[in-house]
């Protein structure tokens, strides 16, 4: 099952290795670049096609347009390659990496844009309760990476874990076979720093540690399981660029599939480089979509049903001590809520009317509470089926969708805003930049290292 919440498609989401490359994409660039025949001269071209009683001058013009039409064709792949199946040999890479890297940049670019693979290479991967995601980049201006591969998946971890407290064979076999397709993309480039994390689902897991172990045995890959102070941070810092400079206050939610983090953030008095550095307050509650979802059903959810979930989030709100840290900006027209999760970028797709999900169009979406309540409204409105058809929700998630909205109704309930603005970034954005913060690529200069 692909993530299809993650926009498949888009820039900075690539297929899995089992997916065939995009027509014109950098993988079938490299194949047929060294099927061009070549002179013995070593220009492209069939030199045998050259009569003897051509002129040198014809001779040369014709070299000149195989060259024209070689060069032209190469600002065709300017996406992220997809490797393949089969890893690099451990002895190729250092050849190959030039290779498998995006093509150089238009000729205007070319001054201030230096190779892909100049630039160092950061990775973050976070193995959640439903998904499976990876995120390969290189930094770009101050405070900016360019994804240059990706991966994601559905897996479900978390599947049958509150009713079992233990993840299940399945379920672990699924996100084996994930994390293979991780670890071989990992294996193919050179990098430099990476974190590698698992969430909700190994925390709680009376098996969690076990499965790791088995993670590292046959994906060759070593998790970290982190607490939720450091995921609700993470999401902070993955957002940063969509909080605005006038901005004095957020309410930033990541509603995940085990837990869902809430972080506070004043940002009324001087704005620091790093949004994490102005967290007043936070929580994690121990339920997401999949668990909800599990307790109160998700294929059928009347409206009865709906109610009692959002019941039973806002109970678990109330015991929440910092949660009027921001109560002197809920009125403020800078103060705004900010949704990262599947949950908020399936109601942006829908209220978009979208044929298929797009992330260009979902990311930095901003919507106002009538929006809100009528999507809300809207996929209540909707039996099993319905949500199935919808091509931003899709089989996939159709029995979590309403779950990750009863969260959402509870949260809104808490700090009621005119505004949410939508995010599809999270955990992996936010382990990069930390990442190449921590490593200092963007203080070589001015701006940046590209």
């Amino acid at each position: 099952m692909e993530d299809r919440d993650t926009g498949a498609g888009a820039p900075e989401v690539g297929a899995s290795s089992a997916s065939p490359g995009p027509s014109g994409s950098g993988g079938g660039w490299q194949q047929r670049r060294p099927m061009a025949p070549r002179s013995a001269d070593g220009q492209a071209g069939d030199a045998t096609h050259h009569q003897k009683g051509k002129p040198k001058k014809r001779r040369k013009r014709r070299r000149g347009r195989k060259v024209f039409a070689r060069d032209e064709a190469r600002p065709q792949d300017n996406r992220s390659p997809v490797p393949g199946k089969t890893p690099v040999p451990e002895p190729m890479l250092q050849m190959a990496a030039p290779a498998i890297s995006p093509v150089a940049p238009r000729p205007e670019q070319g001054a201030r844009r230096p190779p892909v693979h100049e630039l160092p290479v950061f990775a973050a991967l976070d193995l959640g309760t439903n998904n499976c995601r990876l995120l390969v980049a290189v930094p770009t201006r101050h405070g900016q990476f360019r994804v240059i591969d990706a991966f994601s998946r559905i897996v479900r971890l978390g599947e049958g874990l509150t009713a079992n407290g233990r993840l299940g064979q399945p379920a672990m076999d699924r996100a084996v076979e994930a994390l293979k397709v991780c670890g071989d993309k990992l294996r193919s480039r050179k990098i430099k720093k990476a974190r590698l994390i698992a969430t909700e689902a190994c925390r709680s897991a009376a098996n969690g540690v076990e499965f790791l172990e088995r993670v590292e045995r046959e994906a060759g890959l070593k998790l970290e399981i982190i607490d939720r102070q450091t995921e609700a941070r993470l999401a902070v810092s993955g957002c940063g660029s969509l909080v605005e400079r006038d901005t004095q206050g957020v309410v930033l939610f990541d509603i995940g599939g085990g837990s869902s983090e809430i972080a506070l953030i004043d940002l009324a008095g001087r704005r620091s480089p790093r949004l994490a550095n102005h967290i007043v307050s936070w929580t994690s509650l121990p339920v997401g979509v999949v668990s909800l979802a599990e307790r109160f059903g998700g294929r059928t959810v009347t409206r009865e049903i709906f109610t009692a979930m959002v019941d039973d989030v806002a109970g678990r709100l109330a015991t929440f001590d910092g949660r009027d840290r921001l109560s002197h900006l809920k009125a403020s027209p800078n103060f705004h809520l900010l949704g990262t999760s599947g949950t908020v970028t399936t109601l942006a797709g829908v209220h978009l009317d979208l044929e298929r999900y797009d992330r260009r169009r979902v990311d930095g979406l901003w919507m106002d509470r009538h929006s809100v309540d009528r999507m809300v409204e809207r996929l209540v409105g909707w039996d099993f089926q319905q949500r199935c058809a919808n091509p931003c929700i899709g089989a996939d998630r159709a029995d979590l969708v309403l779950a990750g909205c009863a969260i959402l109704e509870a949260i809104r309930a808490v700090w009621p805003s005119e505004r949410l603005r939508v995010a599809d970034r999270g955990l992996r954005e936010g382990i990069l930049s930390e990442l190449m913060a921590d490593d200092g690529v963007w203080r070589k200069d001015g701006r940046g290292r590209a």
